[in-house]
Parts: C-alpha cells; structure tokens; sequence
C-alpha cells in the first residue's frame, strides 16, 4: 500500500500545496532574508509581530521557536513555578502539558465538554473546588487554566475567563489549532492574559519549519517574555533574570508574513470544506464537528466519531484516503504521565472521545473532488 505513487493519495494535510499556492511570494521574501545578512531578531521579526498583533487586536507579539516554547515562556512571563498548579485538559497535544512541566508547574487534568471536546467549565469548577484547602492545597497552588481551542474550535472563554476572575487565576490560551477563530468577533488568543501560538507547517498559519508566538494586552507579561526569550538580556551578555533561548528566525518571520495575508481566506476555504462534508456525511450515523453559537470556528481538523473508528480508517486507506487520530491516547494515560499527575479525578467524555476520533482530510487546497471521493468511501463503509 504504501508504494503508490503520492498522485493516488488523498492526504491528511498537503503543507507542501500551500507553499506551491504563495510560491513566488515566498521564494522571494526568503530570498530577501538572505541576502540581507541578518538571520535572527531582525526587521522581518519585528514586522511579522506588529503585524500579527494587528491582525488580533493584541498589543504585544513576541515571536519564539516553536508552540511549545511560545507555552512555556508563557507560564514562565505569569510567574508559574514549582509547586504551582495550571488546569488544563488531557485530550491535547502532550505540548500543553509538557510546557507546564517545563516551567515547574503541576499539571491539574479536566475532562471536556463531549460535544465541542474543549474544556468544560463545570469540570474546572470542580476541581479547583477539591484544591481548596486540604492536603492537596498544600502541595499545590492553582495559580492558572490553559484552555486549549482544540481542532479550530474556540473552548467557552466567556466561562472560563469568569472562573479565573473569581479565582485570582491567570488564564493562558492554547490557540495552536484555532489562528483567526473568533468568539462574537473577538479573536482566541484576546480574551486571557496571554495567549500562545504554533507556526508548525499544517497549521492554519504556518511557517516552512518550526515557529511559534506569544501575544498579550499585558505589557508586563510582554516585557518579562521578551526578557526569558533571549537569556534575560536586556543588555546584550547580561542576564539579568534568568531566561533561556527560543527565538523566531528571519526566514520564518518573512515566510509568515506573506501567509498571514491569506489566512482569513484559507479559513474561508476550511469552513467550506467543512460545509461540503457536513451536506454529504450528514445522512451517516457517523457524529459530526458541531460549533456553538457565535463562534467562528477555523476547522484546523474536521473530526468525526464513530464506534467502528479503526476499521473505517483502515477502510479509508484502502481507498488511498489519508485519515489520522488527533489524538489516540489522552496525556493522563500515555507512559510518560500515568499515575504522576496528582488527584484530577476521572476523564469520561476524554476517554470516550480517544476511542473514536478521526480527522478527515483537511486543507484549504483540496478539491472538491476529493472531498468527494473521502464522502464516496465513508458512505460505502456505512453500507
């Protein structure tokens, strides 16, 4: 099967189609970078930042070299450390997670809501409910909440952003999957006290290599992440608080820039794409993405369930039709974490959604032609 040639498959994201779709543009901004002689922290940086926190209405942007960096800088810049605990959810990206290990944070896991899969604000009531006072207070202090806009799809900020008031809690947006989503018009990455972002190369903004951001209304937060970005330097070989490195580079910056001027176009395209699935899966058994009302949801993946998920994944790819699972085994379950993340309860609706997932097909240069032949094959299993 997988000595086809690539011309019979239809893939699960086509990084590459998007580069071919911006090609000129983009040869010549990289072109342009190197011929200037300057690689790291330059105008192309500086320019891509003003520009991206104009597009999101954000006052500070500060680009860094991955998503997961853009997360731990993040807890770093809101004084999270040792003995700090940060709410965040289990179905995610092991990244979420990870950063908070990375700052010294304990990670506190909350179930989702089972229709969006986005953090359930009951849950997080919950919890932090059973972390006030007791033995569990004095290990750990929740200090903030990470939710994760998972799949394009905006988690309830309105709730959470309530929570963390009434709580005292800094709220830190994973908005790696969710870039131009909006919330009654007010974009993701806007509504906490700082918001993080990945450029990997299938996002719906995406570098040609690794890339992240952090963007905040917060100018103390922005001015202390600019700090631990480059070693604490505000003068340069002089720390003076302790930082690390984790910068965007100049070739990247100047790559993002040119994608920037599509996106709102490209999440055009995916919400259609999504719109052409939902008219031909809608008559299967099959449960489809749903998006609450007044969000702009960015459709990062298009993700259905279903019970008999690994046989119609298998099924798919007899058909040449690339499927993945976004993601197959929750952070709370997987080697690395499995009993060593304190007392969160149990994960129903996570669990079950692990089990049966799939993301289709999903960028915004497929055809409709092979939306159409995904849709043809998802309806031949169901007969």
């Amino acid at each position: 099967m997988n000595s086809l040639p690539e011309s019979s498959w239809v893939f699960p994201a086509d990084p590459k189609s998007n580069y071919l779709a911006h090609q000129e543009e983009i040869d010549a901004a990289v072109l342009g970078v190197l011929n200037s002689g300057f690689y790291i922290l330059g105008k192309e940086v500086s320019a891509f930042e003003s520009e991206f926190a104009r597009y999101l209405g954000s006052a500070h942007v500060s680009g860094v070299g991955s998503g997961t960096e853009a997360l731990h800088l993040a807890l770093r810049a809101c004084g999270i450390g040792a003995g700090d605990g940060v709410i965040t959810v289990s179905h995610t990206a092991v990244a979420t997670v990870a950063a908070i290990e990375l700052a010294g944070g304990s990670p506190i896991l909350v179930d989702v809501d089972r229709e969006t899969l986005t953090i359930d604000p009951n849950r997080v009531e919950e919890v932090i409910k059973r972390y006030q006072g007791g033995e569990a207070a004095a290990k750990t202090r929740i200090k903030a909440i990470i939710p994760v806009h998972i799949y394009g799809q905006p988690a309830d900020m309105v709730a959470i952003m309530e929570i963390a008031r009434r709580n005292d809690l800094k709220v830190i947006e994973d908005c790696a999957q969710s870039n131009g989503a909006a919330i009654d018009g007010r974009k993701t990455g806007t509504w906490g006290d700082v918001a993080t972002f990945s450029f990997y190369p299938t996002k719906n903004l995406s570098a040609l290599g690794d890339g992240g951001a952090l963007a905040t209304n917060n100018r103390d937060i922005a001015d202390r992440a600019n700090l631990i970005r480059e070693y604490g330097w505000q003068e340069r070989y002089i720390s003076d608080i302790p930082g690390f490195n984790t910068r965007l580079d100049e070739v990247q910056a100047a790559i993002l820039r040119v994608k920037l001027r599509y996106l709102d176009a490209e999440n055009d395209r995916r919400r259609e794409i999504a719109r052409e699935y939902d008219a031909r899966l809608t008559p299967t058994g099959f449960k489809l993405p749903k998006s609450r009302d007044g969000l702009k949801h960015v459709y990062h993946q298009y993700v259905i369930r279903s019970s008999h998920r690994d046989e119609l994944k298998q099924f798919l790819a007899s058909r040449h039709i690339g499927s993945l699972i976004h993601y197959p085994m929750p952070v709370h379950l997987q080697p690395a974490y499995r009993g060593r993340l304190g007392d969160f309860g149990s994960l129903p609706q996570t669990e079950e959604a692990a089990g049966e997932i799939l993301s289709l097909p999903m960028f915004p240069e497929i055809s409709s032609e092979q939306i159409n032949s995904v849709s043809d094959a998802i309806l031949e299993f169901e007969q």
